[in-house]
């Protein structure tokens, strides 16, 4: 099912929750992507990976909806690696690659306890933990 109208505006009741909440950008670039590559792919799971990839080459997720990155370019090391076989762990959204100050700005956001004192890969976990908790309340 096409994800754009005619117009080439999203339909917001075919996007997931957390980009119903996102600025009309992320709602193109996830829904453009998802249209091109259901007539790519056909519709199902490999149209929605290649959607999200593209959402998160410019939006990062913070709490319940995504946000622009200050950067554009891979959010981790499984975007990084990209092709049909990726290699290591998704960040589910969370710029992995941004600064240890940006990290600590989104926890902080998040009311992340204890971030003054975890490092960058324990600053992407708790931001993980803290989205998905956001989200699911949201909904």
């Amino acid at each position: 099912m096409p994800k754009t109208t005619k117009s080439g505006s999203a339909k917001k009741s075919e996007l997931p929750s957390t980009l119903q909440k996102s600025d009309a950008k992320a709602q193109r670039t996830f829904a453009k992507a998802h249209d091109a590559a259901v007539k790519e792919y056909g519709e199902g799971e490999r149209a929605h990976r290649v959607a999200y990839s593209a959402l998160k080459h410019s939006f990062e997720k913070v709490g319940d909806h995504w946000e622009p990155k200050s950067k554009k370019g891979p959010s981790d090391r499984r975007a990084q690696s990209g092709g049909p076989n990726p290699r290591g762990a998704s960040a589910e959204g969370v710029n992995a690659n941004a600064t240890k100050k940006h990290l600590v700005q989104v926890a902080r956001r998040l009311d992340i306890r204890g971030r003054s004192t975890m490092n960058k890969s324990e600053l992407v976990s708790a931001i993980k933990k803290a989205n998905r908790r956001e989200s699911a309340r949201s909904r």
